[in-house]
């Protein structure tokens, strides 16, 4: 063996190690990541080596990882049959930190140390490598070159300011190993239950076996690196399986691979169902990403927007650089090309789904469309969105029947510009809602708003086709439907009012106004209702009722919002109450009748928190009924 020479680190580097050597940092298990990455690097340029022609050493090596694991010894070894090192090299590679780099990775483990977590910084600056003495008390690195002539050389440090480096007079074949013995209380890493874990989270798609004690360990494929023709729908549903824990294959797998103007590939995921229940978060979302085979960052929230978050998969590109933040990743432009990219592609998916397998198309719509119609938040693409958009509707036979904006017009009456809609908790308390009347009479089609971003939809979109406008029924230009000829009518007919009864109406209507006070805006004869006896309506130009819940319910505001109440002319009650009121104006059933109404039709909108006077006065109600029942006569 050659003499032995002693190196100090350099300043930045003896900074970071005293940092790392006494550090409680958390995910410690990074090391190995790095090691590994390192490992993948050498063995790439060898690859590259080997197909230039190059006269290389050992040439027949495989090019391959191997781990080797001792827990007796507390000793775990990484080695590679890559380039390797000549004494010069392992001198300047594992002696100094570019100066730049050394400064911001300082500067920045400074910042974080607070969250005891360095997972993502370490590997950014080029001092990956060092991160193996937070859990090392020594590490030996014995590298031979690839070229012919060089000759191995070993070097050790302890990691407190100073490694020996020295040749060997040794045969040992091309490569790098690195022995890692471990400190006494960072044993588990010779554990292989424990390292086969970290390379299934971190490096499991690194382009070159790794194995751990002669058995290999990365045994799920890179598959997106594959031909799309040469993939089996197994080994997709294997990929998915792997990546989302999920027992059920999935819904639909989309395969990409972009050459220009940035070179990525992807395999993403629908789901056959949601995962989470009580919704989708920011931290649940986002694609896995790799570059070159080597997970940078798990579930990237960035490259596919909320509405899309229900995705499953990832995404690797050489065009990003190894070493980058996830500060920069949300500015990268690399990154926001892929993204671009990722949204349309996912967009033409569906767009052909739902053209030509529209059974297909509904069962993606029942699982992930409350996430979907998030994008109506997505201005870029709001017209193909507004497309892929499905709605339950009155034209549809029962609650699972889906209607898009495209059939809505198709069946829309001649000159109809609107397309209706009305929200509620269900069909069957749409359906009953009386502002809907009118559109029954009139055999109008309105679309069923069963959730509370539906409302956000139509107000984001606006229209449809900038031809067709978006409009609540209780906004609706009654004027124009009453053009309309009836489909229905009622089944009893109603005698119109004599004018002196008219004037007697009128006066019964301010009668109602004095009773209800400020409780309404005004109280006014109804064009709208056919069955029903009244009805609340917002003002002119004041937003939806549902609209109006969502806001109370997220200002936490109890207070019933002032609005129109309107009157059945025709209806029996209204008639019945018109006598009461020519024979005495001061009968106090007038008082108790109109508190009921309004009250029913709190009830409806959903405003009546206290039912207990609604109650009372339904059972005095019940009560004077019986009494005048022909049997109590």
């Amino acid at each position: 063996m050659a003499a032995t020479k002693s190196y100090k680190f350099k300043a930045e580097v003896n900074k970071l190690l005293d940092i790392l050597v006494h550090s409680l940092y958390t995910n410690k298990e990074i090391f190995l990541r790095e090691l590994i990455s390192n490992s993948s690097d050498a063995l790439d340029k060898i690859r590259f080596q080997l197909t230039s022609g190059t006269d290389v050493q050992d040439k027949d090596l495989p090019l391959e990882i191997n781990i080797d694991l001792d827990k007796d010894k507390k000793l775990l070894v990484i080695s590679d049959t890559g380039i390797g090192m000549t004494q010069e090299e392992i001198v300047k590679n594992i002696g100094t930190i570019a100066k730049s780099g050394s400064e911001d990775f300082l500067n920045k483990l400074s910042e974080e140390s607070k969250e005891k977590d360095i997972s993502n910084i370490i590997g950014r600056f080029g001092v990956g490598f060092y991160s193996v003495f937070m859990v090392a008390e020594k590490v030996v690195i014995t590298s031979r070159s690839y070229l012919p002539d060089a000759k191995p050389v070993r070097w050790e440090s302890t990691g407190t300011g100073s490694f020996k480096v020295s040749e060997l007079d040794e045969d040992i074949k091309r490569g790098t190993k690195i022995e890692v013995y471990l400190k006494e209380d960072e044993k588990e890493y010779a554990e292989k239950y424990r390292v086969e874990s970290i390379i299934k989270k971190h490096s499991n798609f690194i382009a070159f076996p790794i194995k751990i004690n002669g058995e290999k360990v990365n045994t799920v494929s890179a598959i997106w690196r594959e031909p799309k023709s040469s993939i089996k729908k197994e080994q997709y549903e294997e990929f998915y399986k792997f990546l989302t824990y999920d027992t059920e294959p999935p819904l639909d797998t989309i395969h990409i691979s972009i050459d220009a103007p940035v070179q990525f590939n992807s395999i993403m995921f629908i789901p056959q169902r949601t995962f989470d229940l009580f919704g989708i978060s920011k931290e649940d979302i986002g694609l896995d990403l790799y570059v070159r085979g080597v997970l940078i960052q798990h579930k990237n929230s960035d490259l596919l927007p909320e509405y899309l978050g229900f995705i499953k998969g990832m995404v690797d590109s050489p065009d990003i650089p190894l070493n980058i933040s996830r500060e920069t990743l949300q500015e990268n432009r690399v990154v926001m090309k892929i993204s671009q990219t990722l949204v349309k592609q996912v967009l033409s998916y569906l767009e052909k789904k739902a053209k030509n397998d529209p059974e297909h198309y509904a069962k993606f719509w029942k699982a992930h469309g409350k996430v979907f119609k998030l994008g109506y938040t997505d201005f870029a693409n709001l017209e193909r969105i507004a497309e892929l958009m499905r709605f339950n509707s009155s034209a549809n036979d029962d609650a699972e029947g889906l209607t898009s904006f495209a059939e809505y017009v198709e069946r829309a009456k001649p000159d109809q510009k609107e397309i209706y809609y009305l929200s509620g908790p269900s069909r069957e308390a749409v359906e009953s809602d009386p502002h809907l009347e009118i559109f029954k009479r009139k055999g109008v089609e309105v679309l069923y708003l069963y959730e509370p971003v539906d409302e956000f939809v139509m107000t984001g979109l606006g229209s449809y086709k900038k031809d067709y406008k978006f409009v609540a029924v209780e906004q609706a230009d009654l004027a124009k439907l009453d053009k309309l000829e009836d489909v229905t009518t009622s089944e009893e007919k109603v005698d119109e009012l004599s004018s002196g009864e008219e004037k007697v109406f009128n006066k019964l209507l301010d009668k109602i106004k004095d009773i209800l006070g400020d409780r309404v805006k005004e109280v006014r004869v109804s064009k709208r209702l056919q069955d029903s006896p009244s009805c609340l309506v917002s003002p002119d130009g004041e937003m939806t009722s549902h609209m109006q819940k969502i806001m109370h319910i997220m200002n936490k505001d109890t207070s019933v919002p002032q609005k129109v109440f309107e009157i059945n002319k025709d209806h029996k009650l209204t008639r019945n109450l018109l006598k009461i009121y020519k024979n005495n104006p001061k009968d106090p059933f007038i008082e108790e009748a109109v508190e009921q109404m309004y009250e029913s039709a709190l009830l409806l909108e959903g405003y009546l928190t206290d039912p207990h006077k609604l109650v009372n006065r339904i059972n005095d109600v019940l009560l004077k009924s019986s009494e005048w029942h022909p049997e109590n006569k």
